[in-house]
């Protein structure tokens, strides 16, 4: 006799959610951490903008939901013309998000709730409205202050020229041109990214020192660690030299450049790691680091340096059981010398997100335009998600991929605030629609997200994919989190370790073994037969169970424990 099982049809995906877990030594290395993009995640007071009062308010949510720990993207200081990545000042609050007692609160409720919290750091550069950067221009060639960023004179007769063919990550010119103050145009700037975002020169004794003393403002404000933006960028090639090719763009992330992803950062992080160690509480450091191979973003996570480091090569791998199991393959013998914990992360705020992603053609990158296959990427994302789930290590999800949200890839040029956008070249710029503030209810201007509208417009349906409309409806996205996250608590041979036991399996299809734990997953188009490996946990789609053996739907991952 077969028995059909959906997506939440034991009686462990039915269960209430998971609860408080205890404080406990090296919870970052099966944690899974729930990244808010404060300005979209919920509004307190009615402006369109999200705020860290509106975080507060949702803490309970992301108790109930099962996360370890919440990463804030900036909330600081900033004349945001990089969405916050551009801090005029590291220890205040932009006025747009609260003020620092609202931080303070915001810290002390997520640590009665059992939530850590983990701060945005951006160390690479700050805005050009910092209070060093202002004076620095203000004082003129030969300022002290000038020394603190890459200031240059230009090549050519009149210094009309950039002073090397460093491109921007946004487009253009990685160099911009200052008028000095007797009103002549005069030396030239770094910025790796937005004009606004000039470098830091980290050959400078004071940038060092200045960033240890943030380290140490948030951490007496009970902050649990730091994700650190751009951390591979921070040293520069000696001389700043030439890169000598017109497709830089191309080669980011591929190759190692000289402007990111020196040796000299290391030594950085290893003073960084001391002052972390002082404090009690088992706080960690998560690095933003795009590197050429997984290899060398182990080097960041030494036992002396880094926590962890975000796996962006498996974030840009396609929905292939061929291709995923080469990456988590290298992922885990790469971490294991090292003895860091594997990172997974699907989605983030600077990418489409992945519901979007596995809805187009393989082979498209990170950034797409286009909104696909619905109905398909909605099931590779949610199998995709499992998937990640049950590896070895800790994982990243991205607010809203629990609701299934799509990438917004039609929102109206007039509306967009990337600052790419607006380069013309570069990044493709639409990260905007990743950024759309997502749905609480049913209904209302923005679906519970605030009383006065979103400074993004969100899409009409919206509310059919809200927290309200998808509580308690079994099968849903968001029940299928958190009975996902409920069941790698309760699972003792889930979460932290650093190797998986591949198992045979039909072509296109991934299956291992952790423990009493058994994974599969099914990439390609057509359903498979594999063996029924013992209780069923918990699937992504709806499979059948006849005389020991299962068939899998395509786009499905099941979850057998053998225990």
């Amino acid at each position: 006799m077969s028995q059909q099982h959906s997506p939440s049809g034991s009686p462990l995906t039915e269960a209430a959610v998971a609860t408080v877990a205890a404080p406990r030594r090296d919870w970052w290395r099966d944690a899974v951490i729930y990244q808010v993009y404060p300005r979209s995640f919920a509004d307190s007071n009615g402006d369109g903008m999200g705020d860290l009062e509106g975080v507060r308010s949702r803490l309970p949510y992301l108790r109930d939901l099962g996360v370890d720990a919440v990463w804030l993207s900036p909330f600081y200081a900033s004349p945001q013309a990089d969405a916050g990545y551009d801090v005029a000042d590291y220890r205040a609050v932009d006025p747009m998000f609260g003020n620092l007692l609202d931080a303070d609160a915001l810290i002390r409720d997520a640590h009665e709730l059992g939530l850590r919290i983990i701060v945005d750091l951006v160390p690479n550069h700050s805005s050009d409205q910092h209070e060093w950067f202002r004076r620095a221009v203000a004082e003129g060639p030969g300022s002290p202050l000038r020394d603190r960023y890459h200031f240059r004179p230009g090549k050519g007769k009149n210094g009309e020229l950039p002073p090397n063919d460093w491109e921007s990550i946004f487009g253009g010119p990685a160099w911009t041109r200052v008028t000095e103050p007797d009103g002549t145009p005069g030396e030239w700037y770094l910025h790796l990214f937005a004009p606004e975002q000039p470098d830091f020169n980290w050959e400078h004794p004071a940038v060092g020192d200045e960033f240890r003393s943030i380290l140490r403002f948030w951490l007496d404000m009970g902050v649990d660690g730091f994700r650190i933006d751009v951390a591979h960028g921070l040293v520069k090639a000696d001389g700043l030299p030439d890169l000598g090719t017109h497709d830089q763009l191309k080669l980011l992330g591929n190759d190692v450049m000289p402007f990111f992803d020196q040796d000299g950062v290391h030594e950085v992080y290893r003073q960084w790691r001391q002052i972390l160690d002082e404090y009690s509480g088992d706080r960690i450091f998560v690095a933003e680091a795009w590197t050429p191979t997984v290899e060398r973003t182990a080097l960041y996570v030494r036992p002396d340096e880094l926590h962890q480091a975000f796996n962006f090569q498996y974030l840009g791998t396609d929905w292939d059981a061929k291709e995923l199991r080469t990456v988590i393959d290298r992922t885990l013998e790469s971490m294991r010398p090292v003895g860091a914990p594997a990172t997974w992360v699907l989605s983030n705020h600077d990418v489409t997100r992945h519901a979007t992603r596995f809805a187009n053609p393989p082979g498209l990158g990170t950034q797409i335009r286009t909104a696909g296959d619905r109905a398909l990427g909605l099931r590779r994302a949610r199998a995709a998600t499992l998937l990640m789930l049950a590896l070895p290590g800790s994982a990243y999800v991205y607010q809203g991929e629990e609701l299934g949200l799509p990438d917004v890839v039609d929102l109206p040029d007039e509306v967009r605030q990337d600052p790419a956008y607006f380069r013309g070249e570069g990044q493709d710029g639409f990260r905007d629609g990743c950024r759309v503030p997502i749905p609480w209810t049913r209904a209302g201007s923005s679906y519970g997200f605030g009383a006065g509208g979103s400074w993004l417009p969100q899409p009409a349906g919206w509310g059919d994919l809200s927290v309200e409309a998808q509580t308690g409806v079994p099968g849903s996205t968001l029940e299928l989190y958190r009975s996902a996250l409920s069941a790698r608590r309760s699972q003792p041979d889930l979460g932290a370790g650093d190797a998986v036991e591949w198992l045979r399996a039909p072509e296109g299809v991934l299956a291992f073994r952790r423990g009493e734990f058994v994974c599969v997953a099914n990439t390609g188009g057509e359903a498979v037969a594999t063996p029924a490996y013992g209780r069923l946990l918990l699937a992504s789609g709806e499979i059948t169970e006849a005389d020991g053996e299962a068939k899998v739907p395509a786009d499905t991952t099941v979850w057998w424990t053998t225990g």
